[in-house]
């Protein structure tokens, strides 16, 4: 298989502003339809159950075979974007994510619902390796800091976005569940035709490429593997069982043995080397850290909202407004500042330690704290996050060849992710524990006889408009206390991040973007060999 391109293109030349940001309105508009596939069916997800008629593990599979898929494939799109044209890729993972929402809205059964969330995540995997990837290869890193707020604007809206967009569409009789799928497909379109007409980048040299399939299959089965147990262990099965030890015992080996397979191919999907560079390995830690801080201690805030507050589910996804607001706000701030300084690392280590601070603060809330105090408690936590995520991807992207830039964004999206998934397993189960201990006590208490919770294990939100009195009341406390409680563990996490960025070096920003580097790269290579050969 070969990758084609006149070899003797002319240089690339830098990108003028306005041609960056007509580039990027392409970009933007596929990382926010990633975005909303992964957030717009938190709060529509029982409704789809029920009508489908569909059982509580399926629920589950709903969830976990977008996120398996995108995580999984990550690392796979950001190779094959160091040897392909990245705008041809950017429109398939696009013209797959309308193929996937397509099958979920149309499906009459939850086992298509379920093979359509694989090729929406699939899809969705490729715009979160390939946007980060493009951006750097047409933005030198010096000028990347403010267009990567513009990257946090669109996360953040992105995110807050989902869950509202999702509840109202539920909540509209002549809309309903359905359209929860369908509302993504015109910004798909609209990211294809805007690539198409707007992003301009050098084909990739013509050369041989050999596809390491093997290594491929070997990445994708072993994360699967991890990826399904710390999802279902806690829920479908206990933490020590006998699927723990066959999930986790497969996953190693597998992940074993694509180690070795890639340590020897000549085009491996993750090269190893990558992480002999100090600063891919330490963003790569603290990206795991941040995912798991992050992702799996806010993803349970849409469910205290409902159910310790007693909000409805669109309320509940307009209260998330000030730590998005937070976001936003400080990775433009954060971004436009280290365009103009090229100093960074002062704001990895800020984020990371304004980050802890608010997860501090939010493992004092429970069921009666004002939504006041918990705006500025979501708002730290907001500005900590917008000042590390992204200048994380920055600093690795400043620090590896032209030719390995997909690769090593992508590897630091993979952790992020992955990260995500483990703390929202994790917490999820410390939350189903924490929730059973504290109903149990408070029905003890009350002399209500066990059982009287009506409903509220960890996969779904109770109906709080069913219970009697005495019963909200207990399960109101038990959420509320329970949510503390993974912002408490979430914590330590985001400490190990300011202890792990800490050691990262802080390099000047490069003046020329990936395209440019890679130019450069190829003449030198160029100029090398004739030297050889002449010598």
């Amino acid at each position: 298989m070969t990758a084609t391109q006149a070899p003797d293109a002319a240089p690339p030349t830098a990108m003028t502003n306005r041609q960056i940001l007509q580039a990027m309105s392409g970009l933007m508009a596929g990382m926010f339809v990633a975005i909303l596939a992964g957030t717009v069916v938190a709060n529509a997800l029982p409704t789809i159950i029920a009508d489908l008629g569909a059982s509580q593990s399926s629920y589950t599979w709903v969830v976990t075979a977008e996120l398996l898929a995108m995580t999984a494939t990550v690392p796979l799109w950001g190779k094959l974007s160091d040897l392909f044209d990245k705008k041809l890729l950017l429109q398939l993972s696009l013209g797959m994510f309308v193929v996937g929402s397509l099958l979920a809205g149309l499906s009459q059964g939850v086992e298509l619902l379920i093979f359509s969330r694989v090729v929406q995540g699939i899809g969705a995997g490729g715009l979160t390796a390939l946007a980060q990837v493009v951006m750097a290869a047409i933005i030198p890193p010096r000028r990347l800091g403010k267009y990567a707020g513009i990257f946090g604007a669109v996360f953040a809206i992105g995110t807050v976005a989902g869950p509202l967009v999702g509840g109202v569409l539920v909540d509209t009789s002549w809309l309903g569940w359905r359209w929860c799928f369908f509302i993504g497909v015109p910004f798909a379109l609209l990211a294809i035709a805007l690539l198409q007409r707007t992003l301009r980048l050098p084909a990739v040299a013509r050369r041989e490429v050999k596809i390491d399939f093997l290594g491929a299959f070997l990445i994708v089965a072993g994360v699967c593997a991890l990826l399904i147990w710390v999802t279902l262990a806690g829920n479908e099965f206990d933490w020590a069982s006998w699927q723990t030890a066959a999930l986790t015992g497969a996953g190693a080996l597998l992940l074993v043995a694509a180690v070795f397979v890639e340590s020897r191919t000549a085009e491996p999907v993750i090269p190893l080397g990558i992480f002999r560079n100090r600063t891919v390995a330490l963003t790569t830690v603290a990206s795991l850290l941040v995912g798991v801080a992050m992702f799996g201690g806010t993803v349970f805030l849409s469910q205290y909202f409902q159910v310790s507050l007693g909000k409805s589910p669109t309320v509940a996804g307009l209260m998330s407004l000030p730590m998005i607001f937070g976001l936003l706000v400080s990775s433009t701030v954060a971004g436009q500042v280290i365009s103009r300084t090229g100093v960074w690392k002062r704001y990895l280590v800020a984020g990371a330690v304004v980050m802890s601070v608010g997860l501090g603060l939010l493992s004092t809330i429970d069921a009666d704290t004002s939504f006041t105090l918990l705006s500025v408690y979501m708002a730290v936590l907001g500005v900590g996050v917008g000042m590390l995520m992204q200048n994380l991807v920055l600093a690795a992207q400043n620090d590896v060849p032209a030719g390995e830039l997909g690769a090593a964004t992508s590897v630091l999206s993979f952790f992020r992710s992955m990260g995500g998934t483990i703390g929202t397993s994790v917490l999820g189960a410390i939350l189903a524990s924490r929730v059973a201990s504290e109903m149990t006590k408070g029905f003890d208490a009350a002399g209500i006889p066990a059982g009287g919770d009506g409903g509220g294990g960890e996969s779904r939100v109770p109906d709080m408009s069913t219970l009697p009195e005495p019963v909200r009341n207990i399960v109101e406390h038990a959420y509320g206390v329970a949510t503390a409680d993974l912002f408490l563990v979430a914590t330590p996490c985001a400490l190990l991040a300011v202890l792990t960025v800490v050691f990262i070096k802080e390099k000047p920003l490069k003046t020329t973007s990936g395209m440019e580097r890679l130019a450069e790269e190829a003449g030198a290579a160029k100029d090398t060999d004739k030297t050889v050969v002449g010598g």
